[in-house]
């Protein structure tokens, strides 16, 4: 798998419609699904949880849990159904999540991370991969991230993606923690000095791909969360300038074109066709009119031949 470049797993945003858009905007960036907890895929819809297309890969999934054996048949599942990656969530600070034990809290449990990831290791052939913050609430990150790293790579993972903020799991929504706790790009740059074998990922408040590319300098890979989701077409410049691969360039009214046989087909098999555009809202981050394309594009939820509109709406955008 190659972590160059990254588009973060989102919960309520990284679905299986949103993820073959983006796949659209770039072939080369690895996506991840949003988090699913180990019990949803044990007891749940498993066809409705882990369907994706083909034209995602490649393409990873993150799950969320503590429990080794279910972290690990749910592995198990997720390799057959052809995820080619299980990421670990160690960064989720919600109340939710903390009541359920894991995600960020899980920082503070190093030895039951590895547990997880040993059991995991042992169940499938694909790689296992960590995503956490550079620490917890009081915990002093100069000293405590390289114990946690030390910890959970002796199980046997390589990689490590470090939203290079704190998690503070009292008196922040997660809205808060992705914004007011600061950023620290050195510690992660340091990590990757301290680990020169493994493989680290940084994260966090990440918004161009220039910025990308000088993090590229101190660590292995960069991933971009919700700017590549509000302004999705910075995505199209991942393969030429991360990559090197020769594109040709490539309107928003392309990828329009480019994404009709898919919604054609979704709608065809009863997916509402909002579910698919309200992904493409932050296509025209920044035109002139921008705010009445994301308006018809709403409206196309309420057409009894949403199809036959969107085609009227190609033939007439031109960006």
């Amino acid at each position: 798998m190659d972590h160059r470049f990254c588009v973060a797993p989102m919960m309520d945003r990284t679905d299986r419609h949103c993820r073959y858009f983006h796949r659209l905007l770039t072939k080369r960036s690895l996506l991840y699904t949003e988090m699913l907890h180990s019990n949803a895929i044990l007891n749940g819809d498993v066809k409705k949880l882990l369907e994706f297309n083909a034209e995602e890969h490649p393409l990873a999934i993150q799950l969320g849990g503590s429990d080794p054996s279910s972290l690990a048949e749910a592995s198990m599942i997720s390799e057959e159904f052809g995820f080619r990656e299980v990421n670990l969530n160690v960064g989720c600070p919600s109340n939710k999540v903390q009541k359920g034990r894991f995600g960020a809290v899980l920082m503070k449990e190093p030895k039951l991370v590895s547990k997880c990831i040993d059991a995991i290791k042992k169940s499938v052939n694909i790689p296992i991969t960590v995503k956490c913050r550079i620490g917890v609430d009081d915990m002093d990150e100069n000293v405590y991230l390289d114990k946690f790293i030390k910890e959970v790579s002796s199980s046997g993972c390589e990689t490590f993606i470090i939203h290079a903020r704190k998690a503070w799991l009292n008196g922040l929504s997660p809205k808060d923690n992705r914004e007011i706790p600061p950023l620290n790009y050195p510690r992660v740059y340091k990590l990757k000095e301290t680990f020169p074998d493994l493989n680290i990922i940084i994260n966090g408040g990440i918004k161009t791909i220039s910025e990308s590319i000088k993090h590229l300098e101190h660590v292995d890979g960069v991933m971009l969360g919700r700017e590549a989701y509000d302004n999705p077409f910075i995505l199209t410049e991942v393969d030429s300038e991360i990559f090197s691969d020769a594109e040709n360039p490539i309107r928003r009214s392309d990828i329009l074109y480019r994404l009709l046989p898919y919604i054609k087909s979704e709608v065809d098999k009863g997916t509402k066709i909002s579910h698919i555009t309200k992904h493409l809202m932050g296509l025209f981050k920044g035109f002139d009119g921008a705010k009445n394309i994301r308006k018809y594009l709403v409206s196309l939820s309420n057409e009894v031949h949403p199809i036959d509109k969107y085609k009227n709406f190609l033939s007439e955008i031109a960006i």
